[in-house]
């Protein structure tokens, strides 16, 4: 269980923020950026369910993703250990298949895609796409600190890698959130379509492939 009894620390003053494995580092860290892209991310998704216009279906979807998100910033923000004391939030290949699944549920409902679509339509659509591409962002952030730190376990010749479950995990779930933002326009009828050049030149004819 969690009990803050205090926001501010003071501990972060001088630039540097402890890491799961209670080991500190500084606030540039790439480690750090790719967990703080994740939990903006959650953020982004919560601003798309409080907006409201989402099905319940859809709601309950992206509230398991929001928690699996606070547990996949947990697990960026723990170095992997050889047999930890206490073992840490890790992202899981279940939660992968989760996704997957979802996207495969939930592809079912929207046409096949045919063009480049706008990011619009209702403000439910709107946050989702806004979320997917922070999500992408999160998941550049955490392959950065996979390059910078490995994905193998801490030994007496530094820190710890990073889960590779976790870049896994992020590109899955922006392919979910662009298909929800799909299905969250169904109500206006689908997608808001790109028109090359603003409309002034003639959409490319793709039907025929």
């Amino acid at each position: 269980m969690v009990n803050l009894t205090r926001i501010y620390t003071r501990t972060g003053d001088e630039g540097t923020t402890a890491l799961g494995d209670f080991s500190r580092t500084a606030k540039t860290d790439v480690r750090l950026q790719a967990y703080a892209d994740a939990n903006e991310a959650n953020a982004v998704i919560g601003v798309a369910i409080a907006t409201g216009g989402l099905t319940d279906e859809i709601v309950a979807t992206l509230t398991r993703v929001q928690n699996d998100l606070f547990d996949l910033g947990a697990d960026l923000s723990t170095p992997l250990q050889a047999d930890p004391e206490y073992p840490p939030l890790r992202v899981k290949q279940a939660w992968v298949d989760e996704l997957e699944a979802d996207c495969d549920h939930y592809l079912t409902q929207v046409d096949k895609l045919r063009s480049f679509i706008l990011p619009g339509g209702t403000a439910g659509s709107a946050h989702l796409h806004h979320a997917t591409t922070v999500v992408r962002r999160a998941e550049r952030s955490a392959w950065a600190a996979r390059e910078v730190y490995g994905t193998e376990v801490a030994d007496e010749r530094g820190t710890g890698g990073v889960n590779p479950l976790t870049t896994t995990y992020l590109n899955r779930l922006s392919d979910l959130l662009f298909i929800l933002a799909r299905v969250a326009n169904l109500e206006i009828g689908g997608d808001v379509l790109w028109q090359p050049g603003g409309g002034r030149e003639e959409r490319p004819d793709r039907s025929a492939r």
